[in-house]
């Protein structure tokens, strides 16, 4: 068995006063098998406690997990997603098969987590307290678990615990990061980014914009998105985006779209070439833009590198 191909890691996991496991925070995850982690065990025990205001217990556990086996319970999930946003595996690299069966729906507080049932049962205590539900979901924020050295979130309610984000990132208001998905680089995250895209060094995401992944679309095509490539505001792929390119604002593409090759030779009838998207798919090089005219979609090749981002927001 290939070590690498491992994680480990010592939590803590919350666990509701009917068995359920809520989550595990993971501070010190790292790669390989085993190793001593006596200390981490020490440290942890010592934050093992009841909680009474949220009816949960909170257990140390010491978890050691194979990335190319499915996921086999909440702990074991938690480790991979864990293992995501510690940059120790990049999306896509890892097994994330029935991920969903092992996340239960949490009411997430600020707090932390607990059972929603409990949450409806025990809201005017937590009123008192000060307690507050912030979300129902299966994923908790990423910032509540890991804090990637070198980024900027502005709203961390929109990235989940699983992104993967490199030095240099910035994820504004309107920008959204899923769990097995992020960038490879120096990026600017304006817009949406689903689940398994991962965008390339120097590229700029535009507000209100979104790229479609494969539990979006249903496929099983990985979208990704290239280097120094700039998808403007409001537009919105389904196809991958390679090197250099530039899809102009409001234009959204999907494995189907007819795209007129302005700039390759015509047909023996003299009419343009026209190609789906998926043809198209991966292509470096590219402007995509709406004829403003006949309201075609049309590719032109464009020369040179693509977007500069500005050094100083990074």
């Amino acid at each position: 068995m290939d070590a690498e191909r491992w994680v480990s890691g010592v939590g803590l996991a919350t666990v509701a006063a009917d068995g359920t496991v809520l989550d595990t925070w993971f501070p010190s995850p790292h790669a390989g098998r085993g190793g001593d982690l006596s200390d981490d065990v020490e440290r942890l025990d010592r934050l093992a406690a009841p909680d009474d205001r949220r009816n949960v217990t909170v257990e140390v556990v010491t978890l050691e997990i194979d990335l190319d086996v499915a996921p086999a319970s909440t702990p074991d999930a938690y480790l991979r997603l864990h293992a995501l946003s510690h940059r120790l595996v990049r999306p896509n690299e890892l097994n994330l098969d029935g991920i969903f069966a092992h996340l239960p729906t949490v009411a997430w507080t600020n707090a932390g987590p607990m059972h929603p049932d409990d949450a409806v049962r025990l809201r005017p205590y937590l009123q008192r307290d000060g307690v507050q539900i912030v979300s129902l979901d299966k994923f908790p924020r990423l910032t509540d678990y890991v804090a990637p050295e070198g980024v900027r979130i502005a709203d961390a309610s929109r990235v989940r615990l699983g992104a993967y984000l490199s030095p240099g990132t910035v994820v504004m208001h309107e920008g959204f990061v899923n769990f097995n998905a992020g960038t490879l680089g120096v990026s600017m995250i304006e817009g949406r980014i689903s689940q398994g895209v991962v965008i390339g060094d120097g590229s700029d995401i535009g507000g209100g914009s979104s790229i479609m992944g494969t539990l979006s679309g249903g496929g099983k095509h990985r979208v990704s998105f290239g280097e120094r490539s700039l998808l403007g505001a409001n537009a919105g792929v389904g196809i991958s985006i390679g090197d250099d390119c530039v899809v102009e604002a409001g234009l959204y593409i999907t494995a189907g779209t007819k795209i007129l090759l302005v700039d390759e030779p015509p047909l023996e009838d003299g009419s343009v070439r026209v190609a789906k998207g998926a043809q198209l798919s991966g292509s470096s090089g590219l402007l995509y833009i709406r004829n403003s005219l006949t309201g075609a979609i049309e590719a032109r090749r464009r020369s040179g590198v693509g977007v500069t981002l500005n050094p100083a927001l990074h």
